[in-house]
């Protein structure tokens, strides 16, 4: 019994004296209650707006709560592409209305010439008013139908709807962003708008062999891997627009400094009604003669452009060659004056609903993200995907079918000159030199190579290359040759209206 009571004794006293010297414990983490705390958007998103819109606090574009108990609750009714042309009426529209409104209606902004151009050259009846009207179709019954899936998934990568292909200089911000937001190697490079948009900016879309890369002397290579050269050491070249670039001479004016919107303005870019500036305008003014753009100024009678970027001031060289005068109603200036053009001779694209992708191993490559991934994963992957897939690029939606696309020849050294409706000599290019193929799920052929029934000879479409030079001493052998040899203006339908200048 002696043990026992002492041990019960100890076990009391033990406790007398820790309940008399111990200090008090905090709870275990778990039981701790946070205080309450609200998240606002600078505590994740530290970003800065230009000083036209610091004013702005983030919902007033981005909706959502700029106070929350979570980032849940925070980004709930989130808008985040607030520019987007679907919400561009409500955000930017709201105080910038009258610019929003003439944006909207802009060929910049519908391409309405070049959606216009295409449908009508494989038998569309009536004009479409934006890119967002083209038709979708769950069957393809029709050329015009196989078209339309064509422009939709493919062709239409490049304007404000979409945020363009995933590669490090194509990624771009829609609506209104896409040119006043500024990106750099995939991502945007602050959150302040910028008034007048770099080259840069107008490059992630007018890449390519499009006009605007001439502009800086680029020429798209071949998607064949053995015409995508130089190889190097440590495996392929970068390839900030999708395929890799022939570094040809500049335009002359980008070789003196002129940024694109030194000659495209705003009002050109964002107006509805059309108006583009022409070599003469500048080149041909005469004193007396109204100021074809803003930031010209006359001077001794002699005409000066300050370069809305640099600031620097530039001389307008007038005409003075009498060439001028003889030909001025015969060709356009581009004929004696473009260095080289693009010339891409046949062009094939076809749609694929079968993953059958063996014939394309060598061309992988083809200027869009969606179609490199595809391929590059069915063919060398690990893995596959369960159908093939492209998204349509104005609601993104993803439907089956994949389009590839090739040429027949891709040159840039001999411009071709042809006539307009009006007789005058042009640069041209095959644009309309277009070959469709559809191969459906069943590995079934329902198109083959199917070709425009209603585009100009060969395809030809008169053009404005940017890459203007001297004219050089062979100048009068374009002339003369063209102006002896093509005595018939190109063979036009007679309900289509005027050519898209591209």
């Amino acid at each position: 019994m002696i043990p026992r009571i002492l041990f019960c004794i100890l076990v009391i006293c033990t406790g007398c004296n820790a309940n008399e010297t111990r200090e008090e414990k905090p709870p275990p983490a778990a039981a701790v209650i946070a205080a309450p705390h609200e998240y606002s958007c600078p505590e994740c998103h530290q970003l800065a707006l230009d000083n036209l819109h610091a004013g702005i606090i983030c919902t007033d574009c981005h909706g959502g709560s700029g106070q929350a108990a979570s980032k849940e609750a925070g980004h709930d009714k989130l808008v985040r592409q607030p520019a987007h042309p679907r919400q561009l009426a409500g955000t930017c529209g709201a105080c910038h209305q009258a610019q929003a409104d003439s944006t909207a209606r802009s060929l910049h902004f519908t391409l309405q010439k070049e959606v216009n151009a295409v449908r009508r050259a494989f038998g569309a009846g009536e004009d479409l008013a934006s890119l967002a009207a083209i038709p979708q179709h769950e069957d393809i019954t029709s050329a015009l139908d196989l078209v339309d899936d064509l422009l939709r998934r493919r062709c239409l990568r490049c304007h404000v709807y979409f945020r363009g292909d995933d590669y490090a200089e194509t990624w771009h911000a829609t609506g209104c962003a896409a040119c006043h937001m500024e990106f750099a190697q995939g991502k945007a490079v602050s959150h302040a708008f910028i008034k007048s948009p770099p080259d840069d900016q107008c490059l992630h879309c007018h890449y390519g062999n499009f006009v605007g890369a001439d502009y800086a002397g680029r020429f798209e290579h071949d998607y064949h891997w053995d015409y995508r050269t130089p190889y190097t050491a440590t495996g392929e070249p970068p390839r900030p627009y999708g395929v890799e670039f022939h570094q040809l001479a500049p335009d002359v004016h980008h070789q003196a400094g002129l940024a694109c919107i030194d000659c495209h303005n705003g009002a050109e870019l964002m107006g509805d009604q059309g108006t583009t500036v022409t070599c003469a305008a500048c080149h041909g003014w005469q004193p007396g003669d109204p100021l074809p753009l803003d930031n010209l100024a006359e001077e001794n009678g002699s005409l000066l452009l300050t370069c809305r970027l640099s600031g620097k001031t530039l001389k307008v060289p007038p005409l003075r060659h009498p060439a001028h005068a003889t030909y001025r109603n015969q060709a356009d200036c581009a004929v004696c004056h473009a260095q080289w053009s693009f010339t891409d001779e046949g062009t094939h694209l076809f749609r694929l609903d079968t993953d059958d992708f063996e014939p394309w191993a060598a061309l992988y490559v083809q200027g869009s993200s969606e179609v490199e991934k595809q391929l590059t994963t069915s063919l060398y992957g690990d893995d596959s995907y369960d159908y093939v897939f492209m998204s349509d690029k104005i609601t993104g939606e993803l439907y089956t079918g994949l389009w590839l696309q090739g040429y027949e020849l891709r040159r840039w050294e001999f411009p071709i000159v042809c006539r307009d409706e009006q007789g005058v000599l042009h640069i041209c290019r095959p644009l309309l030199d277009l070959h469709l193929t559809f191969v459906n799920e069943n590995s079934e052929l329902v198109f083959d190579a199917l070709a425009p029934d209603r585009a100009p000879a060969m395809g030809l479409v008169p053009y404005t290359p940017h890459t203007i030079g001297k004219a050089g001493a062979f100048f009068k052998n374009r002339l003369k040759e063209n102006l002896e040899l093509l005595k018939e203006p190109l063979n036009m339908e007679k309900d289509q209206q005027t050519d898209p200048q591209p």
